[in-house]
């Protein structure tokens, strides 16, 4: 259980225990006590009322985290669309075009699943998703364009019963919202998104191409040069008074490593680390004249260690040598090779546009 709440801990909870588990309200927090006191008195068979509240005290402890009442947010909201699902369903069986559906929502989750993105609702063919709530990352923009990406070429895999490939598409968009009301009843029930970026991921959804992930100007500012993007111009989406920019995702950018992606123009003076810069300085000196040098850098993220090694670069721009950079990825975790090749492509000056261009031929 999350909570690691076993029998014998059981025995031990307390009223701030149980507001830690997540028991908010004092009428429930009292009569779980009472149970408890009843079953700590008695090791024989406790009342039907006892019974129910400490299966409740089980439920709470297993349970995931999540957010109680509405808050206010940044969220990047991801629509994913199954193109062409009404043609389809109008030359297929009921329970063939059932399947359809079922092997896309399947896709769709898991690829949103794997980003750590949270699937909000199962609309038919359409598959709304929020990344930033109820769990918030620092790179949330980047996990919704990832996952999109993902979505459309696994459900490019997907066949209908007639042999022809299934396309999807996908529209991505982050601003403020108040997340997390309950709203609805029973099957109805959810936690409501107020605002208009769900809207606007929808619009940005009905105007991407088959296979294709458009994005909202508010969300290519989170992105930085980690992704090519096409400037599709300023669209003019139903519901919405001014036009409004989008930007269709070609594929992953080509900088050479995070910092580099977020920091394409001219950087502050470096303050404060003459002695780590001058150390190095000195390693340099040592590997020059033909003693070896390893050096560890590390620290807590955001600290500047990039910082330093761009410094270092800048201050042997007029030395001869060759850099090799490696970066590892979180969302490469399953392709042991990945900073070796992206090292490779670099050096090859691959050109992803000479690529897509073979395929077309």
């Amino acid at each position: 259980m999350r909570n690691n709440v076993d029998a014998e801990v059981l025995l031990r909870l307390t009223a701030e225990d149980l507001k830690d588990i997540g028991v908010s309200s004092v009428g429930h927090r009292r009569k779980l006590l009472e149970a408890i006191a009843e079953l700590r008195e008695s090791s024989s068979a406790i009342s039907a009322e006892g019974v129910k509240a400490l299966t409740q005290v089980a439920e709470l402890a297993s349970a995931p985290a999540s957010p109680t009442g509405a808050e206010r947010r940044q969220l990047t909201v991801m629509f994913a669309d199954l193109v062409g699902s009404t043609a389809i369903s109008a030359r297929v069986d009921p329970e063939e075009m059932s399947e359809i559906i079922r092997g896309y929502q399947n896709c769709c989750a898991g690829e949103i699943t794997r980003f750590e993105g949270h699937i909000a609702k199962f609309m038919g063919d359409g598959v709304l998703a929020y990344f930033g709530w109820p769990r918030a990352h620092e790179d949330d923009a980047e996990r919704a364009v990832r996952a999109g990406l993902a979505v459309a070429s696994s459900v490019a895999q997907l066949r209908a019963p007639d042999g022809k490939p299934l396309a999807g598409r996908v529209g991505i968009a982050t601003g403020l919202v108040v997340v997390g009301e309950l709203v609805g009843d029973k099957e109805a029930r959810e936690r409501a998104v107020v605002g208009e970026t769900p809207t606007l991921a929808s619009r940005l959804q009905d105007l991407a191409r088959p296979g294709s992930v458009i994005v909202a100007e508010s969300t290519r500012h989170l992105l930085g040069d980690l992704f090519e993007l096409e400037d599709l111009g300023p669209q003019v989406l139903k519901g919405f008074e001014t036009a409004l920019k989008a930007h269709s995702v070609r594929g992953e950018g080509r900088a050479e490593s995070r910092f580099e992606a977020f920091h394409t123009g001219a950087l502050t003076k470096l303050v404060g680390r003459e002695q780590e810069l001058a150390l190095l300085l000195e390693r340099w000196s040592r590997a020059e004249e033909g003693e070896g040098q390893v050096i560890l850098l590390s620290g807590e993220p955001g600290i500047g260690k990039s910082r330093i090694v761009r410094a270092l670069r800048e201050h042997l721009a007029n030395e001869s040598y060759i850099p090799l950079s490696n970066y590892c990825s979180p969302y490469h975790t399953n392709s042991a090779l990945y900073p070796v090749v992206g090292l490779l492509e670099r050096a090859a000056h691959f050109d992803r546009d000479e690529h897509r261009r073979d395929e077309a031929r």
